[in-house]
C-alpha cells in the first residue's frame, strides 16, 4: 500500500525548528514537575484506594466533605468510570502497618466515615492497599528498568550499526521520555504501573521505528557512497515514509480507541501511548536522524570518501580483417 509515491521531502531542513519546539516542551514540563510535581499512584506513593458505587447520584464534593473530618485535606476524591454507574474513587495517602489485619484499617475508617455522613447508600466495588516499602521498591524497579533499557539500546545499535547511530537512538529515547513526562505533568495524570508499562512499550516502539530508518540508511550508504550523510538520511526517511505512516497510524488508532472506550483504569495507559506514538515517530526523524547528521556532518560518507578511484581504460578496439590484394597473394604463394 503506497500512500506517498516517489517523495523527496527535505526532512532535515526542519531539524533545528523541531529541536526548538522539543526544548520548549521539555523546559515547560520541567518547570511543572519542579513546581507542582507529578501525581503518584497508590503503587508508588503508598496508601489506600477504595472505589464506591452509590445507589443515587452523589457529587464528589459531598464525598470529600464527609471524609475531611476524618482524613483532612490529603484525601483525593474523583469520579470513576462511566457516569451512569455513579462510582467515586477515594484515595487516602495515610496507611497503617503493612502486615496482618491492620492493612484494612484505613478502608474500614473510610467506609465508616461515609456511612456516618448519610450521603446515600453505597457499596465498595474495589480496594487497593499498598504500603511504603512496596511503593519504594516499585519506584526503584521502574527507574532501573528504564535505565537498563537505554543502555541495552545503545549497546545493540553501537554493535549492529555504528556508535553515532546508537547515540542518536538513545538521545531520541530520552527525548521521548521527557516529552511524555511533560504531558503527564501538564494533564495531571497519576504515575502508576500502567503508565510505566506504557512508557516502556513506547520506548520499544520508538526504537523499532528508529532502527527501520537506520537500516535503510546503512543500505543506502553502499549505493550512495559519493553523497553526503545529509542526502543519504533524507533519501532513507523518504523511502520508509509509507511504512512509518501506516504503522504509526494503526497504532495511534488503537491507543485512541483504548482512551475513549477502555474505561477509567486505562486512561493513563492510553494517554501515555498516544503521546509516545506521536513523539516516537517524530523523534525517529527529527531527533535520532538529526543527531547522526550532526555527528557525521555534510561531508561525503566514509565509504565514499575513502573509496579508491578506479582508472578508466579505453576498451580495446577489435581489428577488422583486411582483404589481401592479388600481388600479396602471389608473393605469399612464391
Amino acid at each position: 500500500m503506497n500512500i506517498f509515491k516517489d517523495t523527496h521531502y527535505n526532512f532535515l531542513r526542519w531539524r533545528w525548528h523541531a529541536l526548538v519546539v522539543s526544548w520548549i516542551i521539555i523546559l515547560a514540563g520541567i518547570f511543572v514537575l519542579v513546581t507542582k510535581g507529578i501525581p503518584k499512584g497508590v503503587e508508588f506513593a503508598g496508601g489506600t484506594v477504595v472505589i464506591t458505587e452509590f445507589d443515587q447520584p452523589t457529587s464528589v464534593q459531598q464525598v470529600r466533605s464527609a471524609l475531611d473530618r476524618t482524613f483532612g485535606q490529603d484525601v483525593v476524591v474523583q469520579s470513576y468510570g462511566e457516569p451512569a454507574r455513579k462510582q467515586v474513587m477515594v484515595r487516602v495517602p495515610s496507611f497503617g502497618a503493612e502486615n496482618g489485619q491492620s492493612l484494612s484499617t484505613t478502608k474500614d475508617a473510610l467506609v465508616s466515615a461515609l456511612q456516618k455522613a448519610n450521603i446515600g447508600s453505597f457499596r465498595v466495588t474495589g480496594t487497593e492497599i499498598v504500603g511504603p516499602t512496596v511503593g519504594a521498591e516499585l519506584t526503584n524497579k521502574g527507574l532501573w528498568a528504564t535505565v537498563l533499557s537505554l543502555v541495552g539500546i545503545l549497546a545493540y545499535l553501537a554493535f549492529r550499526f555504528q556508535f553515532s547511530f546508537g547515540v542518536g537512538a538513545v538521545i531520541a529515547t530520552i527525548h521521548d521520555l521527557l516529552i511524555t513526562l511533560a504531558f503527564l505533568a501538564f494533564f495531571r495524570y497519576d504515575m502508576t504501573l500502567n503508565v510505566i508499562a506504557a512508557i516502556l512499550t513506547m520506548t520499544g516502539y520508538s526504537t523499532n521505528d528508529t532502527i527501520v530508518i537506520f537500516d535503510r540508511i546503512r543500505e543506502n550508504l553502499r549505493s550512495m557512497r559519493r553523497d553526503s550523510m545529509y542526502d543519504v538520511i533524507n533519501a532513507s526517511v523518504n523511502q520508509t515514509l509509507n511504512r512509518t505512516i501506516i504503522n504509526s497510524g494503526m497504532a495511534l488508532l488503537t491507543a485512541v480507541a483504548l482512551f475513549f472506550f477502555g474505561g477509567e483504569v486505562l486512561h493513563g495507559f492510553a494517554f501515555t501511548m498516544i503521546v509516545g506514538i506521536v513523539t516516537g515517530t517524530y523523534s525517529s526523524v527529527f531527533i535520532a536522524a538529526a543527531v547522526v547528521s550532526f555527528w557525521r556532518g555534510k561531508a561525503p560518507t566514509r565509504a565514499g570518501a575513502h573509496a579508491p578511484s578506479m582508472p578508466i581504460t579505453p576498451a580495446p578496439v577489435p581489428q577488422q580483417p583486411t582483404r589481401k590484394t592479388k600481388a600479396q597473394r602471389k608473393a605469399r604463394a612464391s
